[in-house]
């Protein structure tokens, strides 16, 4: 299987920031529509308090500037020259964009600078730790490294399970398997897997969500045919299970007592492989390897429980 090509975001626009997440932001334009062709070149939000204080040496200039109550508090402490001046050299280091939390404004005169240097501002209702929390988690997600790999991704009773093998092998047909016994789908055939906050998130793509391919059927509406909570946008990937070709049985572990893991993005998924045959119903296998997971992520370790019960028995000497 050929290695999937990372995709990586050095970044993003500021206008894209803003048509993504304006809504569950609650962000709203304050004065004119310029720069939004601005770069947000770091995926975390900074509060310019030591930079109003005029300390630049550690200034994140290329993040997103957030004004809360300390920052306009200091603000309006300072003679309107002198506030006008500090807004200036925080402007000039060619910051992305201007945040401005607890629904307050910007007076008119810092509101000029902003404009004299294109810089956009917005407006949130929202309290500025709250802000920055929920912003900070979505521009995680937008400059996650992601890879788009072949295969399905179900969840399976929580369990997120990506089901990968050789063209061919079965893999939308265990899907559909999984799908009757309460599975929900999450992508048939390519599956985007993006590394957000130290886990592997999967979607599908846009066009595709929803569908898949069955050999011999055709392309099927998986909503239209088990309901609207047999889809769902996006899960975390717990497992990955790799259809092997009955061939290869003797290749593939019998106890489980070894922990084999799939590596995606630097990440160790707990993975299992499962031999295909003409009979076998390769989707029950899936969902007791996701049970078991499931069981596993609790503290509960079936194949170690027997083998310390062989021990005990061989120690007893019998």
């Amino acid at each position: 299987m050929s290695t999937p090509r990372v995709k990586t975001v050095a970044s993003i626009t500021v206008g894209e920031f803003f048509e993504r997440h304006a809504e569950v932001l609650g962000l709203s334009l304050h004065g004119e529509s310029h720069g939004f062709d601005r770069l947000i070149s770091e995926p975390a939000i900074n509060r310019p308090g030591l930079a109003l204080a005029g300390f630049f040496s550690y200034f994140a200039r290329k993040r997103i500037q957030v004004f809360g109550n300390s920052e306009l508090a200091y603000l309006k402490k300072l003679p309107d020259p002198m506030r006008a001046d500090r807004f200036r050299r925080i402007c000039d280091r060619d910051i992305p964009c201007i945040v401005v939390a607890r629904g307050a404004t910007l007076g008119d005169d810092l509101m000029a600078v902003a404009k004299e240097h294109h810089i956009p501002v917005f407006g949130t209702s929202q309290v500025t730790m709250k802000f920055l929390n929920a912003a900070t988690i979505r521009l995680e997600h937008d400059f996650g490294p992601s890879v788009t790999i072949h295969g399905c991704m179900v969840d399976m009773r929580g369990i997120g399970v990506m089901i990968v093998g050789k063209s061919g092998s079965g893999k939308s047909e265990t899907a559909v398997g999984l799908l009757e016994r309460g599975a929900a789908l999450v992508a048939d055939d390519m599956v985007r897997l993006k590394l957000v906050g130290g886990e592997l998130i999967a979607t599908a793509p846009d066009l595709s969500r929803g569908y898949m391919e069955i050999r011999g059927i055709g392309i099927i509406n998986a909503a239209n045919l088990y309901g609207l909570a047999s889809i769902r946008p996006d899960k975390r990937l717990d497992l990955v299970v790799t259809l092997k070709p009955h061939a290869d049985l003797n290749e593939v572990d019998r106890l489980g007592l070894q922990t084999k893991t799939y590596e995606v993005l630097g990440q160790h998924i707990p993975h299992v492989e499962i031999p295909v045959a003409p009979g076998r119903d390769t989707a029950r296998m899936v969902a007791i390897a996701a049970l078991d997971q499931q069981l596993r992520r609790l503290g509960y370790n079936m194949a170690d429980e027997f083998n310390q019960k062989l021990l005990n028995h061989m120690a007893g000497g019998f």
